[in-house]
């Protein structure tokens, strides 16, 4: 088989070893290199011992940028508001249109969910909740050769939406070298500060400061295993959003969508990363024929099509089911990270999905639109942690403090209840405390 050939494997789910052959096929471990626990670990106390200076060494010896203090290090307003304004007229009008969208997006999300509230019983007592903004985020955004302005517009715009005080930005600038379109989307997102750090050692800086990077109190954003793994040892100190797997896109498809535009929409996934997953469930054996010769014809006009092969050989998968609703059932097992109704009806089949990160309905709507422009955030959980999680949104840079405001009225009954309650656990004390405001 050579590079540009790419066989997704080809599965019934009839057969009698369907189960066997799937879940080896959805099978990824999250387990981190035993060396790179070490190393991060070690990065992250040195951090911690010797703030910037530990900071500047890390970055000269794994991005190939010295300079005398962190400051120098630390990107300017005025610079990213000159890279925005630098850029190609399309390319600034397509992000500040992204941008926009993303932000009424997380502004509607913010009215639905993101408001204090509070009642009073009869007796007066006020309960309620109210929910406040953290006062500092760190978002990491990749660089070099991985640099994505859209992961800062979908980090950085719901923390702002949400009234977040300081953005914190980290981005490796490998020898210097800065992507104009990631600092652009830095200035139309809002971004407080900006520095050119990377690594574990930037995840150390925000979550523990630095003379000159201060601290934050939640950390979001994508990067490599060293990064992942950093989130991982420092949660607990600061907060974080999650640990994602490799990119995900499961194609619900009822055969009326032309075979071409569900090839591609399984490449747009597959490109990421050799590890990355693309998987097309369909009722109609001739359509999951008609995908594959998709495939092959049109995977020789991509860049990426190494990538792209190695990760359908390895992850892919084009499944045929028994109907529309079982490929639906076989989905919510599945949860995945993107999930296409690639139907013409795709309205029938929605209410029946339960578990993914995104739905994308109907056949214009491809996963690439979410990930720069349709307006929901596209940090999304990945490995079936979508049965348990949701995308990053507004309510990630909010918490939540309970409001209880008791009357005197109130603590007659209430107190009542404590008492007995605090004197079944042995807690004498709490039950004194509700005691001694009962009325005699």
């Amino acid at each position: 088989m050579t590079a540009l050939q790419a066989t997704p494997l080809r599965l019934c789910t009839a057969d009698a070893d369907f189960e066997a052959h799937l879940q080896q096929r959805l099978h990824w471990s999250a387990d981190t290199d035993a060396a790179i626990e070490q190393r991060v670990a070690d990065i992250l106390a040195d951090v911690q011992a010797r703030g910037d200076a530990a900071v500047l060494d890390y970055t000269e010896r794994f991005d190939g940028l010295s300079a005398a203090s962190v400051t120098e290090l630390e990107l300017s307003q005025a610079e990213l508001k000159s890279a925005f304004d630098g850029l190609p007229a399309a390319q600034r009008d397509a992000l500040q249109q992204a941008a926009d969208r993303v932000r009424r997006y997380h502004e509607a999300q913010k009215k639905a969910s993101g408001e204090s509230w509070a009642y009073r019983d009869q007796d007066g007592t006020l309960l309620g909740q109210k929910v406040t903004p953290l006062d500092r985020v760190g978002i990491y955004v990749p660089g070099g050769k991985a640099a994505y302005p859209s992961s800062v517009l979908m980090n950085a715009i719901p923390a702002h939406v949400a009234g977040v005080g300081e953005i914190i930005m980290v981005v490796p600038t490998p020898h210097g070298q800065k992507n104009p379109l990631v600092l652009a989307a830095a200035y139309v997102a809002g971004v407080s500060r900006a520095f050119t750090l990377g690594g574990a050692q930037a995840v150390a800086a925000l979550a523990y400061g630095t003379a000159t990077v201060p601290k934050v109190d939640k950390i979001t954003g994508p990067g490599n295993a060293y990064v992942a793994s950093a989130k991982k040892h420092v949660f607990g100190t600061v907060g974080i959003d999650m640990i994602a797997g490799p990119s995900e896109i499961l194609v619900l498809a009822d055969g009326s969508t032309p075979a071409d535009w569900v090839a591609m929409d399984l490449f747009s996934q597959a490109e990421h990363d050799e590890l990355a997953q693309s998987i097309l469930l369909c009722p109609d054996a001739a359509y999951l024929d008609a995908v594959q010769a998709a495939i092959d014809r049109l995977l020789p006009t991509l860049p990426r099509a190494e990538i792209i092969a190695k990760s359908l050989n390895g992850r892919g998968a084009l499944i045929l089911t028994r109907s529309m609703d079982e490929a639906c059932a076989l989905s919510n097992r599945i949860a995945p990270e993107h999930l296409e109704v690639s139907s013409h009806e795709p309205h029938r089949w929605e209410p029946l999905l339960r578990h993914a990160g995104a739905i994308f309905l109907g056949a214009y709507t491809s996963e690439s639109l979410g990930d720069y422009c349709a307006g929901p955030n596209h940090v999304l959980p990945t490995s079936g942690t979508a049965r348990f999680s949701s995308p990053l949104g507004v309510y990630d840079f909010q918490k939540r403090s309970s409001i209880i405001e008791v009357s005197a009225a109130g603590a007659q009954h209430l107190g009542q209840i404590a008492s007995v309650l605090a004197h079944g656990e042995g807690l004498q004390a709490h039950a004194r405390a509700a005691e001694l405001r009962l009325r005699c």
